[in-house]
């Protein structure tokens, strides 16, 4: 089985800074991470591959250089080869620009590693929250598409997936190939071997450039091709809310706080 892992590097969500003029994020200087819901798809991929040894995983990420430490560190988890798309004219993607690239890099990359069978992705990543990216690049390619999976195992010529519901969970089919995004599972991932470690700070991770796709649609791409347009963005600020009961006792403190909930109409 051949399985492609979308996975994005993220800022850390307790240090995030907000670019006043472009209304991005300033991702230069703050602490980044696997986005923690790509981290559930690999090791989902990892699981197949335990029961399924001649499985092979490919990780790929679009965003600037510093990008190719997930790169690294997927490869250092469970991933056999990375990829990272990256280019000038690919900055300020919104999401349906973004699923347009990487619908686009999964096709490049099949011309080296062969046609995948399935695309795993996290439901969301958790510096925009949107759940877009995957299931976009579902619809490009014209693949059918699970979202919410808790696990995947191969039965067959298919993919068996379980998917979380509002009432519990679902046991769907879906052909290859076929595209899956996953939501926290009951399992944590795997952490990386030293052995792994040491290959994959090693690791040359090809970089996919503008020139890698000249029959790109570039009004599609970067800020031109995106339909979203953000109008403010700001961090809130924290607030500190409730109030301090401090009577002369624990009896006359209950009875003010009784009272205070009484004229709130809370009780």
């Amino acid at each position: 089985m051949n399985i492609l892992v979308c996975v994005k590097q993220v800022p850390d969500t307790t240090e995030i800074r907000i670019d006043p003029v472009k209304n991005t994020l300033i991702r230069d200087g703050v602490p980044s991470i696997l986005n923690p819901f790509d981290g559930y798809a690999l090791e989902a991929a990892a699981r197949i591959k335990d029961k399924n040894p001649d499985t092979k995983i490919v990780v790929v990420s679009m965003g600037p250089q510093q990008a190719t430490a997930v790169l690294k560190e997927s490869l250092a988890i469970a991933a056999d080869k990375a990829y990272l798309v990256s280019g000038r004219t690919f900055g300020g993607s919104d999401t349906l620009a973004t699923s347009y690239i990487l619908s686009n890099a999964v096709k490049k990359i099949e011309e080296t590693e062969g046609k995948f069978d399935a695309i795993f992705c996290g439901k969301q990543a958790i510096d925009g929250d949107t759940a877009q990216v995957g299931p976009e690049i579902a619809e490009h390619l014209g693949y059918p598409q699970v979202t919410y999976a808790l696990e995947a195992e191969l039965a067959d010529d298919m993919l068996k997936v379980k998917k979380e519901t509002e009432s519990g969970a679902q046991i769907i089919g879906i052909k290859f190939p076929c595209l899956v995004t996953f939501t926290k599972p009951s399992w944590n991932p795997r952490y990386p071997t030293i052995k792994r470690k040491i290959a994959a700070n090693k690791a040359q991770i090809p970089v996919l450039g503008d020139d890698a796709f000249p029959e790109i649609d570039g009004t599609r791409i970067g800020l031109k091709g995106s339909p979203t347009h953000v109008k403010k963005t700001f961090v809130p600020q924290k607030k500190t809310g409730g109030m301090k009961i401090k009577e002369e006792n624990n009896e006359e403190s209950a009875k003010k706080l009784f009272s205070v909930l009484s004229d709130a109409h809370i009780i």
